[in-house]
C-alpha cells in the first residue's frame, strides 16, 4: 500500500506541475484562464487553444516522455550493471545519435531525416558495442567488457562527430549541429510524438514485466543463475529496451545529459531498491524533473536556454552531494 500511495502522490504532483507548466512561456496564460478553458471549453482569448494544442501540449508531453524514459532507462541500467554511476549513454547511444544527427544536418536533410539518422546512429553504436563485447568477453568478465566496449564506441563516435563539426560550414551548419547537441524541447510536434510514443511503450512495458528479475540480477551473476534467471538473455532485453527508449528520445530532443544518471538516485532514496517500484517511480520523477527544467529553460531569460545546459548545471552539484553521502553509506 505504501508503494501505491507513493505512485498516487507522484501522479498528483505530475498533474499539478503539468497544469501550471501550460501557462508558462513567452505567451503567459493565467491559471484562472487555463482552468476556465479546461472546465468549460470556452475562453476570451482566441489564441489560447492554438497555443496550447500546437505548441504547449506537444512540448509538455515530450518533456514527460523524455524525462520519464531517460530516468527509467538509467534505473534499469544501474540495476543491471550494479553500478550507481551508469547512465543510458554508457554503451554509446548518445554519441552515435549525435553523429547521425550531425551527418544529417551536414547533408541538409529535413527534420524527419535528422530524426531517422539520429535514431539509427544511436542503435548502431550500441549494436557495435555489444558485438565487440560478445567477441572479447567469452573469457573475461562480460559486464566489464561490455562497459569498456561502450566507452570505446562512445569515444569513436565522438571523434567522428568532432570531424563533422570541423568540416561543417561555420556560418550555417556548425551552429545547427551545436544547438542540436545541447538538447531542446522547442521543436517537438505532435507528429513526432505519434512516432516515438509507441516505441517508448515497446521499450518500457517489457522492463516493467521483468522488473523482479532485475532485483535478482542486482545480487550478482552467480546468485541470479542459481535462482533460475538467464543472465545473458536478461541483459540483452534490458539493453534492447533501454536503447530503444533512449535513442527514440534523443532523436527528437537532442542530447540531454544527467537525467538518466541523477533521477534514478533520487527515486531510489524515496522508493527503495525494489525495481518493481523503482522503475515507475523513476519514470514519474524524471517526468516531473524534465517539466521543471523545461520551465526554467523557457522562462528565466528572454532567449530560451538549451535544456542540456540546465541539466548539467543541476547534475554537477547533485553528484557532489551524492559522493559525500555515499562515502558514509555503500550503494
Amino acid at each position: 500500500m505504501k508503494g501505491l500511495s507513493l505512485i498516487v502522490v507522484c501522479l498528483f504532483i505530475l498533474a499539478v506541475v503539468t497544469f501550471f507548466s501550460m501557462g508558462i512561456g513567452r505567451y503567459p496564460v493565467s491559471p484562472a484562464s487555463l482552468f476556465s478553458w479546461i472546465a468549460t471549453g470556452q475562453c476570451t482569448d482566441d489564441n489560447l487553444p492554438v497555443i496550447l494544442f500546437n505548441i504547449r501540449l506537444p512540448r509538455l508531453i515530450g518533456a514527460i516522455a523524455s524525462g520519464g524514459a531517460l530516468a527509467m532507462s538509467g534505473a534499469a541500467y544501474q540495476g543491471m550493471f550494479r553500478n550507481p554511476m551508469v547512465s543510458p549513454d554508457i554503451l554509446g547511444v548518445s554519441s552515435g545519435a549525435g553523429f547521425g544527427a550531425a551527418l544529417a544536418i551536414l547533408l541538409s536533410l529535413p527534420v524527419a531525416g535528422i530524426q531517422i539518422l539520429s535514431f539509427g546512429g544511436g542503435i548502431t553504436a550500441v549494436l557495435i558495442a555489444v558485438s565487440i563485447s560478445k567477441t572479447i568477453g567469452r573469457s573475461h568478465d562480460s559486464v566489464l567488457v561490455l562497459v569498456l566496449s561502450g566507452i570505446i564506441i562512445s569515444s569513436l563516435f565522438g571523434a567522428l562527430l568532432s570531424m563533422l563539426k570541423y568540416v561543417a560550414d561555420p556560418d550555417d551548419k556548425l551552429p545547427a549541429i551545436t544547438y542540436w547537441l545541447m538538447g531542446s524541447l522547442a521543436n517537438i510536434r505532435m507528429n513526432d510524438l505519434m512516432v516515438i510514443l509507441p516505441l517508448l511503450l515497446v521499450g518500457s512495458i517489457p522492463l516493467m514485466l521483468v522488473s523482479w528479475r532485475l532485483n535478482v540480477l542486482s545480487f550478482g551473476e552467480d546468485e541470479a543463475r542459481s535462482l533460475g534467471v538467464h543472465t545473458g538473455w536478461m541483459r540483452a532485453l534490458v539493453i534492447l529496451c533501454a536503447t530503444l527508449m533512449s535513442a527514440s528520445i534523443i532523436s527528437i530532443t537532442g542530447i540531454i545529459g544527467w537525467v538518466g544518471l541523477m533521477v534514478p538516485h533520487l527515486a531510489r532514496f524515496v522508493a527503495g531498491p525494489n525495481h518493481r517500484m523503482l522503475l515507475p517511480v523513476s519514470f514519474l520523477f524524471g517526468a516531473i524533473f524534465m517539466l521543471l527544467v523545461d520551465n526554467i529553460a523557457r522562462s528565466v531569460v528572454s532567449v530560451e536556454i538549451p535544456i542540456g545546459i540546465i541539466t548539467a548545471l543541476l547534475g554537477a552539484p547533485f553528484f557532489i552531494w551524492f559522493l559525500k553521502k555515499s562515502s558514509r553509506k555503500s550503494w
